[in-house]
């Protein structure tokens, strides 16, 4: 019975969010875990990377001939994955041919689109519980910061996206590949020779910040037990 609850709530939750469109992926439709302070793109990239976006979601919502597919957009420095389920090859095809038309300032296509019929509500929902269980993974760990992957699924199909070392890249998979229900995990990575130097310098600093607040929390216990003692001293003088 609470399954049946679960996924009833699941559902209209859909409907809500999604107005009937594809179902929002991951914990970033609710709340924004990190501030774009970590973010390896600039601003500006950040910028430039929601405006193609909105504009690929764009493409599919006018055009007759592709707003009965299922498609879903992931972008990240101007390279774009593109998934979801097209009725035809020719469709496919078609929708690939628009969005170079009219996404020019995007570096890079990858066309992840099925030729299959379009995924139900309860398919998505379990593709978003999966992008969920990766993200929080992906919070509970120390080696890369979490806006640094983005993440989709797509019928239990992992992509992750990013600019990482190929450190941060192996552990990235191992923790999707950790997650319930995963069929596959697909690296597009954009990879980095080393970390970024501000990256490591903050890193260094709230290091060697934290080893002064241990000093200093090492020194005040050691006056306290030396203000005991005296005090013990004091009292036994004082009883004498």
């Amino acid at each position: 019975m609470k399954k049946v609850i679960l996924l009833c709530a699941l559902l209209a939750s859909s409907f809500i969010l999604s107005s009937c469109s594809p179902i929002v992926q991951g914990a970033a439709a609710v709340t924004t875990v990190a501030t774009m302070s970590n973010d390896r793109r600039s601003a500006g990239e950040i910028l430039d990377d929601k405006n193609l976006d909105f504009k690929l979601s764009s493409i599919v919502k006018k055009d007759e001939i592709l707003e009965d597919m299922h498609i879903n957009f992931m972008v990240y420095n101007k390279a774009v994955l593109m998934t979801g389920e097209s009725p035809s090859t020719e469709a496919r095809d078609y929708l690939e041919k628009q969005v170079k038309i009219n996404a020019p300032k995007m570096k890079q296509l990858i066309n992840e689109v099925a030729v299959t019929p379009n995924s139900g509500y309860l398919s998505r929902a379990k593709d978003g519980i999966i992008t969920v269980q990766i993200e929080t993974l992906f919070l509970d760990q120390e080696v890369f910061h979490p806006t640094h992957i983005r993440v989709m699924t797509e019928r239990r199909i992992v992509y992750l996206m990013g600019s990482v070392t190929k450190r941060e890249a192996e552990h990235a998979t191992n923790l999707a590949t950790r997650a319930k229900n995963v069929d596959k995990v697909v690296k597009l990575f954009n990879y980095l020779l080393v970390r970024p130097a501000k990256e490591i310098e903050k890193d260094n600093k709230r290091k060697a910040e934290a080893e002064r607040k241990a000093e200093l929390e090492s020194k005040r216990a050691e006056l306290e037990a030396q203000q005991t003692a005296l005090q013990q001293q004091i009292d036994e003088l004082n009883a004498n």
